[in-house]
This record gives C-alpha cells, sequence and structure tokens, in this order.
C-alpha cells in the first residue's frame, strides 16, 4: 500500500487542537515548533515600557508530520485544517508526498505495517 507524508505549518496557538484531532486518527506525529514567514499578519510587540511597539520578524509556528497510508490522506488533511482554521491570513500550510518506505525500529516491520 502507498504511504505519505502529511506536513502542516500551522500557528503555533493551534498545535494542542490538531493533536486532539489527528491522535485518534494516525499512529504517530511529531510536532516542532519554531518560528516563520509566511503570507499572515505578523505580530505587534510593545517595546520598553509599553511606549513603543514593532511587529515581529517571524511568527511563532508548529510543525504537525505524521506519516499514514493512502487511504487516510483526506480524512487526516480534512482534520488539520478544520482544527486549524481561523479564517484569517497565516493559518498555514499542508503539503503531502510520497513515502518510499518506513522501517519501525524496534518491531523492524516495514511498509505500512511499520506505522
Amino acid at each position: 500500500m502507498q504511504m505519505k507524508r502529511i506536513e502542516a505549518t500551522i500557528q503555533a496557538d493551534k498545535a494542542g487542537a490538531v493533536s486532539d484531532a489527528i491522535k485518534d486518527i494516525v499512529g504517530g506525529y511529531t510536532i516542532f515548533e519554531g518560528k516563520g514567514r509566511g503570507s499572515g499578519k505578523r505580530q505587534e510587540i510593545r517595546s520598553g515600557r509599553g511606549t513603543g511597539s514593532f511587529t515581529a520578524e517571524y511568527n511563532k509556528v508548529a510543525t504537525v508530520i505524521t506519516v499514514v497510508d493512502d487511504s487516510d490522506v483526506e480524512k487526516v488533511t480534512s482534520a488539520i485544517a478544520d482544527a486549524a482554521f481561523t479564517g484569517n491570513g497565516g493559518d498555514g500550510i499542508i503539503t503531502t508526498s510520497s513515502v518510499e518506505s518506513a522501517l519501525n525500529i524496534a518491531s523492524k516491520k516495514t511498509g505500512s505495517e511499520a506505522l
């Protein structure tokens, strides 16, 4: 069976909602938090004693990565999109790519059985 890697870069404060949305659908996932710059509006930050402000260079983002069977891609991407949606620019982006092989190190299972 074909496997796909789903990578979603979302607003960092939506990571919990996305995690809750996919935890019962996928076998496992990884979440990285970091900084990113995309089409979304950047945060205004007050400086000093609140007398001035500046625009942040980057937004706080989280990247959720999982590998699923091809048949689950639509279900997982929809769950992520629904959980991360705010209706504002900068909600994030989801990409999907093919995975040629997988090996579960502990069980030695390969392919979709490794998931």
